[in-house]
């Protein structure tokens, strides 16, 4: 059996690493491929994964996002043509859903917020299998085409991506932070998302006030973001992709625009601040509505100061294999998958 995944954003690595290390130790030859945006493709090359690079992102617009799908599912049909893919996976990938729809491979796609509609419309559509967390309500999907598709899961991804992970204290030594500081752990918002056109107002304000308490690393998505830190001073930015749960497994705080970070922060038991600008997904309004995720109202509320004890201990660790399994019913489900997926079995 042979199975392709593809990689489009720099959180889908951490996401689909432990996927194809269990599709391979079910016996599937897995081919990856990788879209140059946002660190992709060094994240790739730090957790030792062999992709194929195809095409970059296109930028913020209606029209270029829509030239990178035609060019990009051009040149993934042309790869994957003549491969004889049983299977194409992928965490929310226009492009692959497209080429293997034209090339006749299911596909399963993945996603855990509901109001990427652009998105969405497409790969809900085309997939065989749309694998999605139970915390969002599947009605919310049924406009994109998803019914009769869902695939529900229990949690959230991070507790299954995240379920051996241990944390790893050579990247604080690496970027030269002082374990006695208070440490902040930052991550902008995707600006160039569709579904969010606008940061923070007070992210500067917040960055200063940071700044002023402790230690503050920053992952910057893109080179213009990275400038603008440099210019300011007094942060700490890597050059290159780092062991970023690691990162966020020893900040005292995660303040983050995106969704990925904040939801790995609630995993591992870090305290987090959202300040994503965008309609709340039905994650973050359990996450928000049960104190597991805080929003950012008043710059003046964030407080950085050292935790005390072991925060991680009580975590929850989801198998991942329940993932595989629910992914691969885009090929037909197995009997266990599928009662799963439909809620008649416990999600062990």
């Amino acid at each position: 059996m042979r199975a392709w995944v593809d990689l489009t954003n720099s959180p889908h690595v951490l996401v689909l690493e432990p996927v194809i290390e269990r599709l391979r130790g079910r016996g599937f030859e897995v081919e990856v491929t990788a879209r140059d945006f946002a660190q992709t493709v060094d994240l790739c090359e730090l957790h030792g994964i062999d992709a194929e690079v195809i095409g970059h992102h296109r930028g913020s617009s209606l029209p270029g996002k829509a030239r990178g799908l035609a060019d990009r599912s051009r040149d993934l049909r042309r790869w994957a043509r003549g491969r004889r893919f049983d299977v194409a996976i992928a965490h929310g990938s226009n492009d692959q859903t497209v080429a293997a729809r034209t090339l006749g491979i299911p596909s399963a796609t993945m996603f855990d917020y509901e109001w990427a509609t652009v998105q969405h419309n497409v790969n809900c559509r085309l997939a065989a299998a749309v694998v999605v967390p139970e915390l969002i309500p599947p009605g919310r999907l049924d406009r994109y085409g998803a019914r009769g598709k869902l695939r529900r899961y229990p949690g959230l991804k991070e507790e299954y991506y995240l379920s051996g992970f241990e944390p790893d204290p050579g990247v604080l030594e690496a970027l030269g932070i002082d374990r006695e500081r208070p440490l902040a752990l930052v991550r902008p918002a995707p600006e160039v998302a569709l579904y969010h056109r606008f940061e923070n107002r007070s992210y500067g304000e917040v960055l200063t006030s940071l700044r002023d308490q402790g230690q503050v690393v920053v992952l910057p998505r893109y080179p213009d973001q990275r400038e603008e830190l440099e210019r300011l001073g007094g942060f700490i930015v890597p050059d290159g992709a780092v062991d970023a749960p690691s990162l966020v497994a020893f900040a005292d705080l995660v303040v983050s625009g995106g969704g990925t970070m904040n939801r790995e922060a609630v995993a591992l038991g870090t305290p987090v601040i959202t300040t994503f600008e965008g309609r709340m997904g039905g994650v973050d309004e359990a996450l928000l509505a049960d104190g597991r995720l805080r929003r950012l109202d008043e710059v003046g509320e964030i407080v950085l100061e050292r935790r005390d004890g072991d925060s991680g201990a009580g975590r929850t660790r989801r198998d991942p294999e329940l993932l595989v399994d629910l992914l691969l019913s885009a090929m037909g489900p197995p009997a266990s998958a599928l009662a799963v997926a439909e809620g008649t079995a416990p999600a062990g």
